[in-house]
């Protein structure tokens, strides 16, 4: 068949965050058996959404590695605020993969490095290799805002699993009132509770977002606090200074890596070429017979 859709799309699934969103969104659901199987449920309904929303050339999954990253033995209490991952939404994980497996769809993982830093290397590498391709990346937060650009969008959930909202710069622009490359700098000053990481003490959204309106980035920002060239209020001004040792260590640690080292070969993430037999096995498996109309329709559009 003719394809009328003129910009071939590239989908970059952030898989941690989208099965911690559904666990949380979603009723409990178990097999037969008592298997916990509501974050697959709901992680699957987002997915077959943004399939059938952005009509992907190419799909790839990145999940976070169990253990330690190198951003945890820079700064040992990244994250220490989070409880530990419920045992009924650990489980679901391997199955989440087992279905992307049935579906031909690449999965990233990779020791010491966040799903966070794949996603980065793979929109990356996509750039360069990708001759032209749009990424999307499919997410529950919004910690990957930095790396949007004329050629990558976050399409993220709203409220709910079913409300989506896709992110590109003037999005960005309007909630935060600054650019999407500068996001790494507003977190390193106003902080980022959900990491754990304090940022300024004494410099919140809307002091953060002014600062960068005015001076661009942190670098411009100091360079122009030393030489005393601004009109900064005292208060703040002291606040910075005494803080920029600090504020330059939090903005390098919530910058994603782009440089991961995974294998990526485009052409293993083209989507469409799964066995339905394969797919609707593994839905049955797990007891999810109101995807399998769902299933019938991905397969023959993307057949």
């Amino acid at each position: 068949t003719y394809n009328l859709k003129m910009e071939k799309n590239f989908v970059i699934v952030d898989a941690n965050a989208l099965l911690h969103r559904s666990f949380h969104a979603l009723p409990p659901l178990a097999t037969k058996k008592g298997e916990p199987t509501g974050a697959v449920y709901g992680f699957l309904l987002t997915l077959f959404k943004a399939i059938k929303d952005l009509k992907p050339d190419y799909i790839a999954a990145c999940f976070d590695f169990p253990g330690p990253t190198f951003r945890h033995r820079e700064f040992k209490e990244y994250k220490a605020q989070r409880p530990k991952t419920p045992e009924d939404l650990a489980g679901q994980i391997a199955k989440t993969k087992e279905v992307l497996k049935s579906f031909n769809i690449s999965v990233f993982e990779e020791e010491g490095f966040e799903a966070d830093d794949l996603i980065a290397t793979v929109t990356a590498k996509i750039q360069t290799e990708g001759k032209g391709l749009k990424s999307y990346i499919l997410s529950g937060d919004l910690d990957l805002l930095q790396l949007i650009d004329e050629n990558t969008k976050i399409y993220t959930l709203g409220r709910g699993i079913k409300e989506t909202v896709v992110y590109d710069r003037e999005a960005v622009l309007k909630r935060f009132g600054i650019e999407p490359e500068q996001m790494v700098d507003f977190k390193a000053l106003c902080g980022d509770p959900s990491d754990n990481i304090s940022g300024v003490l004494g410099v919140g959204k809307k002091t953060a977002s002014d600062l960068l309106k005015k001076f661009g980035n942190l670098e411009k920002l100091y360079q122009k606090i030393e030489q005393e060239q601004t009109d900064i209020k005292p208060r703040i001004k002291e606040i910075l200074l005494k803080n920029k040792e600090q504020a330059f260590f939090f903005r390098n640690l919530v910058m994603v890596n782009k440089k991961a080292p995974i294998e990526f070969d485009i052409e293993k993430c083209r989507f469409g070429g799964f066995s339905k037999k394969e797919g609707l096995k593994t839905l049955e498996k797990l007891e999810f017979y109101t995807l399998v109309n769902r299933l019938e329709s991905l397969y023959n559009e993307n057949a």
